[in-house]
């Protein structure tokens, strides 16, 4: 615990417990949606905005989020327009996007293997106050925003036809999921880096739902298991020497696999009697 003295290391665990807070808040409406490998995919975009910064010495950062938040809302209006599946749209992202990623960091002159691998498997022990500044200020607008629009955006996820019907607007809230999953992927690249940014947004939503029945609970118990694994991550990773965001990644895993269990434990000891169903979240008016 005296690496916690260290001023790098209290940054890289301030970053983590936002990220850890913020992208499960997100990924609860992404599972629910059956969109969980999205953020792979603009993690991949992510990787031509951080080549485009490189190359032309602009903040890789900033680079990322313009770039990532232009190829989410280009992937939703194509699956809108339902000429080509989610599925294809969501492949062409991987592939045009990590392509132009190694073509930029080749062209730059910092094409080096470090500076790729930093944000392609997160680079906490670098941050500086300056992107602390921006992972919480972006953090924070991301996890208001899925606070704030949680009615509409669970109807969304759960039903679009139910959401357009009862006069949502469904455009509106659709570029809102994705311009903030550009946002949460970008932030949490410093974090568990671009390969691993997804994994941060859905595996802590699985372990929940072993645990929970409603979609509140669901979102609470993720945020907390995500906090606490982000946490984790980072002191264990200084403890032992290993990279942090795959370490936290590790934690998040382990923690889904002692919810399964639990979870199985306890409908096996749960006795007859129905369980408490929370109210629903939206409900039409006549």
């Amino acid at each position: 615990m005296d690496l916690l003295t260290y001023p790098f290391m209290l940054r890289a665990l301030a970053g983590a417990l936002i990220i850890g807070l913020a992208a499960p808040a997100l990924g609860v409406y992404l599972v629910q949606r059956r969109l969980s490998l999205i953020g792979d995919g603009i993690g991949h975009v992510a990787l031509t905005g951080v080549g485009v910064g490189l190359l032309t010495d602009q903040s890789p950062v900033l680079t990322a989020v313009l770039v990532s938040v232009v190829g989410a809302v280009a992937v939703e209006l194509v699956r809108e327009r339902g000429r080509t599946s989610g599925d294809l749209a969501l492949a062409l992202l991987f592939y045009g996007g990590i392509a132009g990623g190694v073509v930029l960091v080749g062209l730059s002159d910092d094409a080096s293997n470090a500076s790729l691998m930093q944000y392609l498997f997160g680079s906490l022990i670098t941050t500086s106050p300056s992107d602390i500044a921006v992972i919480a200020g972006l953090g924070a607008a991301v996890l208001i925003a899925m606070l704030v629009f949680r009615p509409a955006l669970f109807a969304l996820c759960n039903d679009e036809e139910y959401a357009r019907v009862s006069g949502l607007p469904v455009r509106t809230l659709n570029l809102l999921l994705a311009v903030t999953t550009a946002v949460t992927v970008t932030i949490a690249m410093r974090t568990v880096g671009l390969l691993l940014v997804s994994a941060l947004m859905v595996v802590p939503v699985a372990a929940a739902q072993q645990l929970t029945r409603g979609f509140r609970s669901t979102m609470a118990v993720a945020m907390l298991i995500g906090v606490c694994a982000a946490g984790a991550g980072v002191v264990l990773s200084g403890e032992i020497d290993t990279a942090p965001g795959a370490t936290t990644v590790l934690i998040a895993l382990a923690a889904f696999l002692l919810t399964t269990a639990a979870g199985a434990i306890w409908q096996r000891r749960r006795a007859a009697p129905a369980a408490h169903v929370e109210p629903p979240d939206v409900v039409l008016h006549a």
